[in-house]
């Protein structure tokens, strides 16, 4: 990305390390020498309060004083000579091999010969400057004045050795300064995808939210702020989930009572007349072989018992019929409350074909279930298997030439399309916009045959109209599909 978190925290974190070096390398180079001679001062005042002591105390030349000022120019790269005023060709006491280059230097001072002098302090008894040597060019800090008995004194420390150690300090610097950026980036890069490896992960589960699936959960667990936010958006999309489904249940719920208000009065009304029609022809079987059982007709027990086997054949199937009727029935008029869940398709179609295994073994048919991953749907999962039943057993009744059922499920465009295809003779274009209607039937006495009674359609057409998705049929030179469909977001 171009403007990553990532590359932005190296970029600034990287840039502020080399700014500091930097800046570490100008001050040393501006400031370490003024610092320096900043602190070399004291100690030039420290030489001379042990001078002007051992002056006044007259053990200027004492081992002891010597051993003293020995220590202290040792430490501090000190060197100092003490005059008579009246003659400076010989030093009463020195720590200095260049007695007479002190000499000339002081007498510089005291003629006022040394023009190229910068006065860093000036008291009564002495002064403090930053000269040149006026015989070998050297810069110093040099301290000058008067001590008791009419003596002078001139303390000097150089100064190259402070540039030669600004110099060797700036090239340490240099080469130290590029480790610890090289450092620093890898620091940096490392930690840097510690907090955007977490933001990146929080980003596409959003994504996923955005699209409706819920499914991803944030699982890193990080006791930190970032880990507070990826628990506040597991616990955000279990409630738009939630809120989600009620929704659809509420819009759901909606339209068909909408649609069901519009339709009711003309649903009773064709549902009383099929009602007649239907129950008609078994009651009129069912009388007329009781009557002729009553009457005798036959005394033969064979010919009985075919009577007692027609009837209750007609009986079981005005039993199933008035059970789908009940089952349409509550469709249509009376279970308002579709509640709408998020279910595994795939699995309830599988479990569906297992269930009607030994169906299908008797009719020697050949199953072909087609379907990738898991696939996951928005509905009334009880109501799905119905149709997807119903189906199922539609085909099975009316598969015919290869035997072959092939049941599909395939993902498009936000929704799940469910079909089932059986080899056979395909359904007459007349009879095609008529199939889904209660009691219809396209080839009567093979209804009849397996006890069909033309309601089971219905019911697939009242439970996807409940839905408010799409179902149909489509006919084939070699059978028939029926399909329909159901959102998966």
């Amino acid at each position: 990305m171009k403007h990553s978190i990532r590359k932005l925290m190296l970029v600034s974190f990287t840039g502020l390390i080399f700014v500091m070096l930097i800046s570490i390398f100008c001050i040393n180079s501006w400031f370490l020498e003024q610092y320096y001679i900043a602190n070399k001062q004291p100690a030039l005042r420290e030489v001379y309060d042990v001078l002007e002591e051992a002056v006044e105390e007259d053990v200027l030349t004492a081992e002891g004083t010597r051993n003293t000022l020995r220590g202290m120019m040792e430490r501090g790269n000190i060197r100092f000579c003490v005059f008579e005023r009246r003659n400076m060709d010989m030093a009463l006491a020195s720590a200095s091999q260049d007695v007479e280059i002190l000499s000339r230097q002081l007498l510089g001072y005291l003629l006022e010969r040394n023009t190229n002098t910068d006065i860093l302090e000036e008291a009564q008894e002495y002064k403090i400057s930053k000269g040149v040597d006026m015989q070998t060019g050297s810069e110093y800090i040099e301290m000058w004045g008067d001590l008791p008995n009419s003596y002078i004194f001139i303390i000097r420390s150089p100064l190259e050795s402070i540039r030669e150690s600004v110099v060797i300090s700036n090239k340490f610097l240099a080469y130290i300064g590029v480790g610890i950026i090289l450092v620093a980036i890898l620091f940096v890069w490392y930690f840097s995808k510690k907090i955007t490896d977490p933001i990146l992960e929080l980003a596409g589960i959003s994504q996923r939210m955005a699209n409706l699936d819920f499914d991803t959960k944030y699982t890193r667990g990080e006791q930190n702020e970032i880990g507070i936010l990826g628990d506040s958006f597991n616990r955000m999309s279990e409630e738009l989930e939630r809120t989600i489904s009620e929704l659809k249940s509420a819009n759901n719920e909606l339209k068909r009572d909408i649609a069901q208000k519009e339709k009711m009065e003309e649903m009773r009304t064709e549902f009383l007349g099929n009602v007649s029609h239907e129950l008609k022809t078994p009651l009129a079987l069912i009388q007329g072989y009781a009557e002729g059982l009553k009457e005798g007709i036959s005394d033969d027990a064979q010919s009985r018992e075919f009577y007692c086997d027609v009837i209750m054949d007609e009986a079981g199937k005005m039993n199933q019929m008035v059970k789908n009727l009940m089952t349409l029935n509550q469709l249509e008029f009376g279970d308002k409350d579709v509640q709408f869940e998020r279910f595994n398709l795939t699995e309830l179609v599988q479990g569906v074909i297992q269930s009607c295994d030994i169906l299908i073994q008797q009719k020697e048919v050949q199953i072909q279930y087609l379907a990738g991953e898991k696939v996951y749907a928005w509905a009334d999962e009880f109501k799905v298997e119905q149709v997807v039943r119903n189906y199922l057993s539609n085909a099975l009744n009316h598969v015919d030439g290869e035997r072959i059922i092939e049941v599909k499920i395939v993902e498009e465009e936000g929704l799940a399309r469910v079909s089932v295809f059986n080899t056979g003779t395909p359904i007459p274009e007349g009879d095609v916009e008529h199939i889904w209607e209660k009691f219809y039937k396209v080839d009567k006495a093979r209804t009849r045959e397996y006890g069909g009674n033309g309601i089971g359609l219905s019911i697939v057409r009242a439970i996807m109209e409940s839905f408010h998705q799409e179902y149909g049929v489509h006919n084939y030179d070699n059978g028939v599909e029926f399909y329909f469909t159901l959102d998966v977001k």
